[in-house]
């Protein structure tokens, strides 16, 4: 399997991110977990055997928590979350989801597929951990994700050396993923996006946050030279020029896809087979029913 994401130095990264908080930078992900406790909160369930996987931070389970809807929450993650009893905590690279065959009612999966090695694999060892009728909740960011960053910095790499390297993680769309839950095993899967654009003064605030965050390039492909600083102010240059707002601030795409998916249970719903409708869709619409040419 080629391995596109370097863990170890996701691990590096996210104990410095953990060592050194930065007060607020973390709103990327608190904006998640609420939005993810919001949208468990109308599942008429109460889960008893909640986990959080590769979080990087538990602010998804204490939202879900916080909504009465689930029990005491454990983890599967990279390293030691702050604030939790390592007890409670499972440690596992991100491509590995260590839990028993159906021994969780709920698998929370905060901003972590999208830096997989194996996302099938793991949506797989996700659903074979729920019980029956077990639900997952996830969020990734989507494409076009730091899309002005992009662009930016091949940009100025481009005018300045002739060539490029890839600096910005690829994501993967809303297809795919709808794709991928399928083909995982999963019920009644269902996508949706949320369109998150953040505004900074200049670029190199972006570049603080995704540091504080320890969420810049994982790469295994990375180039290893390091990036000059007139590379940086180029590219902050050309970020102002492309997408500034008329105040002059910038422009941060995150779009975030939210992916939901039971596992299969005997009392769950299914799809009706094809010609079992009793009524006509015309009669319902109250129009005339025109045949297709063919």
């Amino acid at each position: 399997m080629d391995r596109l994401f370097d863990h170890a130095l996701m691990h590096q990264r996210r104990l410095r991110a953990l060592a050194r908080p930065v007060p607020g930078a973390d709103f990327l992900v608190r904006r998640i977990a609420e939005d993810m406790a919001e949208r468990l909160s109308v599942v008429e369930r109460h889960f008893d055997h909640p986990v959080q996987v590769h979080g990087g931070l538990p602010h998804a389970a204490d939202a879900m928590q916080a909504t009465g809807k689930t029990a005491n929450f454990r983890f599967v993650d990279l390293c030691a979350l702050p604030g939790i009893d390592a007890r409670a905590v499972t440690l596992a690279d991100p491509d590995h989801v260590p839990l028993p065959p159906e021994s969780a009612d709920l698998l929370v999966s905060p901003l972590a597929l999208h830096l997989t090695n194996d996302t099938p694999g793991v949506l797989v060892q996700m659903r074979r951990a729920l019980k029956p009728d077990g639900l997952l909740l996830a969020a990734a960011p989507g494409a076009g994700t730091l899309g002005e960053l992009r662009e930016s910095l091949l940009a100025a790499e481009s005018e300045l050396t002739g060539g490029a390297n890839a600096r910005v993680h690829p994501f993967a769309d809303i297809r795919d993923y709808g794709a991928l839950l399928q083909r995982a095993g999963f019920a009644l899967p269902v996508t949706d996006i949320d369109d998150v654009v953040v505004r900074y003064s200049d670029m190199f605030g972006l570049l603080r946050d995704l540091r504080a965050m320890g969420m810049t390039s994982l790469l295994s492909d990375r180039s290893r030279e390091p990036a000059g600083r007139k590379l940086f102010l180029r590219a902050a240059q050309i970020y102002a020029e492309r997408f500034s707002d008329p105040d002059g601030r910038i422009r941060a795409s995150f779009p975030v896809i939210h992916l939901s998916g039971w596992a299969p249970h005997e009392n769950q719903q299914k799809p009706l087979k094809p010609g079992s409708a009793k009524a006509r869709l015309a009669d319902a619409l109250k129009a005339p029913e025109q045949k297709l040419p063919r």
